[in-house]
């Protein structure tokens, strides 16, 4: 029997105060599985907000913010700071990526909140960790996580220069290791009755994802070295290009024993029997001969015969597909990756669904995400704060409400 997600953690609170991606991710995944997430922005919004650009919608915002309330303080403020404090006492999870100086300025530090509250779950997301002459660098993914953990470094073509990183990538990563830490503290405090503080960083989880490399490096291989001089050369992992211009990697693992399928499948089995490819050994001084031909024979095939082909031979390759293909792919809708929406804005009829699945819950359904100081008002009167003293927060500035912002937020 399957219920929903929103049964799991339906006694959790998450205090979301973190901004852009990586920290709210966490939090989203916790909403997901039905915990209350209460997210906390500045009286301008968190500046993740604009990401979108000048288009009619806000799809980051959608993506990240959904099943969230949202609450609008100025934490620049004593009532701001105040009222965080009193969500965070009863709270299960706190989650940030507030700099050092901004744990002070806030009154956020740990010490401080398990003092008054000692089974919070402190999370903090940061750039480049909490220590050493980088701890209150302004971090995103494409420079901690990209760029410091030398991913983009494997990624370039020769000695120009790599391509400038798609963004959001190592934050949805670091965000899977920021909710598997809350979710080893919630587990820990189920035995002891305690919180804890947990922390990580875009570099170390870039540096984690990059390991296999980075371990390379320690042993005296430095691929980026090689592929600097020699470039990506094996004709067993390449990327190729169809005649209709679409383009397949093809991944062989074992080239030595596939061989034999790959010459089949590429409609070239004299290959097998010329005296130049007689041994793996032969086919790699010949590296890159056999590649040419290789994209000689994908290339006068399209993208649908080469996959039929490699399919026939049980080849391993993917072929590169168009994000707009990967939105309707039968597979991932199929698999639930690609999910329905219960929201009647065009623009929001699907979403992509965290990648965590358990076989007896389903999906909670998903409406739009909080405007801008939705949820404040309700907020506030749960914490027990009057009309009056609500309508002071609102004159003052303290909080924003819905009603007090135009509809472009």
């Amino acid at each position: 029997m399957q219920t929903e997600m929103e049964s799991l953690f339906k006694d959790l609170v998450v205090i979301d105060a973190a901004s852009f991606v990586a920290g709210p991710g966490a939090a989203t995944i916790f909403a997901d599985f039905g915990a209350r997430v209460i997210k906390v922005e500045a009286p301008a919004g968190d500046a993740y907000r604009l990401l979108h650009g000048r288009h009619r919608f806000d799809f980051n915002w959608a993506l990240t913010s959904r099943h969230k309330e949202a609450i609008s303080l100025d934490l620049n403020t004593d009532a701001g700071r105040d009222i965080l404090h009193q969500l965070i006492q009863t709270a299960d999870v706190f989650v940030h990526n507030f700099r050092s100086d901004q744990i002070d300025r806030y009154d956020v530090a740990y010490d401080r909140l398990r003092a008054f509250n000692p089974r919070l779950i402190y999370a903090q997301l940061t750039g480049f960790g909490t220590k050493g002459p980088d701890a209150d660098k302004r971090g995103y993914d494409t420079t901690a996580w990209w760029s410091s953990a030398g991913i983009l470094d494997l990624m370039k073509k020769g000695h120009a220069a790599p391509n400038f990183p798609v963004g959001g990538v190592g934050d949805h990563a670091s965000a899977m290791t920021l909710y598997a830490g809350i979710m080893m503290a919630l587990y820990q405090r189920e035995k002891t009755g305690l919180g804890d503080a947990v922390e990580t960083s875009l570099v170390a989880n870039g540096a984690w994802s990059n390991g296999m490399h980075l371990q390379g490096a320690i042993a005296g291989f430095d691929l980026s070295e090689i592929l600097e001089e020699k470039g990506y050369r094996s004709p067993f992992a390449m990327i190729y290009e169809t005649a209709d211009h679409r383009f397949l990697i093809l991944v062989s693992p074992n080239p030595d024993k596939e061989w034999p399928a790959i010459a089949r499948a590429l409609g070239h089995p004299e290959w097998l029997e010329d005296p130049r490819f007689v041994t793996l050994r032969a086919i790699m001084k010949r590296r890159d001969e056999v590649r040419q031909l290789f994209q000689d024979a994908i290339g006068a095939l399209t993208m649908v015969e080469a996959c039929q082909a490699l399919d026939a031979e049980s080849l391993s390759y993917s072929v590169i597909e168009k994000i707009s293909e990967v939105v309707q792919s039968a597979q991932l809708i199929e698999n639930e990756v690609i999910i329905e929406t219960q929201s009647e804005d065009p623009d929001f009829q699907w979403t992509v669904a965290n990648p965590i699945k358990l076989s007896s819950l389903t999906h909670r359904p998903v409406a739009d995400p909080p405007k801008l100081g939705e949820h404040t008002h309700a907020i506030l009167k749960d914490l027990g704060l009057s009309e009056a003293r609500i309508a002071e927060l609102i004159a003052s500035k303290v909080v924003r409400v819905r009603q007090a912002i135009d509809s472009s937020s």
